[in-house]
């Protein structure tokens, strides 16, 4: 019986395997799965939330709202906070409107979102930092935070479609609203950016739209993942706003940007900085249409390090102690906000003025707001005062220059027409 021939070593059987399924375009990298130890579930998130909120029934409360269009359905929780609510009139209140969880694939968002739910109502300190003197600003201040707004698409992400970030019928929320929508860039991915059959053919876009209506907020915030960064509009075009409105935006996040980010946020317009313009968003709606004075996109992580494949890796942090920084971070990056808007509103006289008296400043020493922006209009009025006061000084100086000239022309008629009589009297 002939001898078989030598079989070769294993090793190099292994290397033409992995060569052969790399050259047919089969591997990928490998997909870091949610960190289910840290994160909570869509489910056990809400819950806990819904228990939040009974606790704290004075300051908090919850709606359920539910639509649906053309047999797909969506419901989403929306979580209102009022310092004191029974004793003050909201009508004379800053109104903020948070999004957090628009795209499935981003868990951190929601993370935050409840953690702010916490810190607003049982937690007194954050990253060490004492905020029993930031009960002034709330008392300002009306929230509204819609945890999870893409509820559907987030259970398709948690039974394992890591990668996804649209809705339950596969719409990209973020590109579902009326401004420029339904425009496809030359490296549009109907996989990323499915803006729907129409603007707002999405229940979830529906239920935002018809929020924002109704709340008229101030202040409003969509707060994604997949970088850091503070966005004003435009998203559709590299340009933002002109204008005063433009102006406070801007103020408020450089503001923020350098007392909490020491700079290190990029600031900007979407469309200008991300490097891809998106059409159909939601913070241009709220610009154009919506005339909210200040709408903003807050990207809160990204790691650049990971695969384009491994997506819960490049949106979220994988271990406890980057996750514990973000949260913290964020949580404080929106009380600055909170403090921020309110005060640049009330300098801009978009909300009235309210009790907000020699109050401290997250991180900063004792500030007499107050005296500042009296201070300021008095001597506003002063130089009113002092030029209207100069004005009238110089009328009265014509007054008296002409009153002369006049006076002088009229000496001077009245001595010729005498000189003229006596030389007519003498007259041969």
């Amino acid at each position: 019986m002939a001898a078989s021939p030598p079989r070769p070593p294993l090793r190099l059987l292994t290397l033409a395997l992995a060569l052969t399924v790399a050259a047919a375009g089969k591997i990928s990298a490998p997909h870091t799965p949610i960190s289910r130890d840290i994160y909570h579930s869509s489910d056990s998130l809400l819950d806990e939330i819904k228990a939040l909120v009974s606790r704290h029934s004075d300051k908090l409360s919850m709606d359920a709202v539910k639509t649906s269009n053309k047999g797909y359905s969506a419901e989403l929780f929306v979580v209102t906070f009022n310092h004191m609510k029974e004793s003050v009139d909201n009508g004379s209140k800053v109104h903020i409107l948070l999004s957090f969880g628009q795209h499935g694939r981003e868990l951190i968002t929601s993370e935050v979102a409840l953690r702010l739910l916490y810190i607003l109502t049982e937690k007194r300190k954050i990253a060490g930092v004492d905020l029993s003197s930031f009960e002034r600003v709330l008392e300002n201040l009306v929230i509204k935070v819609v945890p999870m707004e893409n509820l559907n698409g987030r259970k398709r992400v948690e039974e394992g479609e890591l990668c996804d970030r649209r809705n339950g019928r596969g719409v990209d929320l973020n590109r579902n609203w009326s401004v420029d929508w339904g425009k496809k860039e030359k490296d549009y991915d109907p996989y990323e950016e499915n803006p729907g059959v129409a603007p707002f053919s999405e229940p979830e876009a529906q239920i935002m739209r018809e929020l924002s209506r109704s709340f008229k907020p101030h202040i409003w915030v969509n707060v994604h993942s997949g970088m850091e960064a503070l966005f004003m509009p435009y998203d559709h075009k590299n340009t933002t706003p002109n204008g005063a409105s433009a102006h406070l935006m801007r103020s408020v996040l450089e503001n923020l940007n350098h007392r909490h980010f020491q700079d290190s946020c990029l600031v900007g317009s979407g469309g200008g900085s991300v490097g891809y313009l998106a059409h159909g968003t939601t913070t241009d709606y709220m610009h154009d249409i919506a005339k909210v004075p200040m709408p903003f996109t807050f990207e809160i992580y990204g790691d650049e390090n990971a695969s384009t494949d491994d997506c819960f890796k490049m949106f979220n942090p994988v271990d406890k102690t980057t996750f514990d920084r973000v949260i913290n971070k964020w949580c404080m990056a929106f009380l600055i906000l909170f403090e921020e808007g309110l005060r640049n509103l009330q300098d801009a006289q978009i909300v009235s003025q309210g009790a907000l008296d020699n109050w401290v400043p997250i991180g900063g020493d004792i500030v007499e707001r107050n005296v500042e922006r009296k201070s300021t209009r008095e001597r506003r009025k002063l130089e009113g005062l002092d030029l209207g006061m100069q004005e009238l000084r110089t009328y009265f100086r014509l007054f008296m220059l002409s009153t002369f000239l006049l006076m002088f022309m009229f000496c001077t008629r009245i001595s010729k027409n005498r000189n003229r009589d006596s030389s007519n009297v003498f007259d041969p």
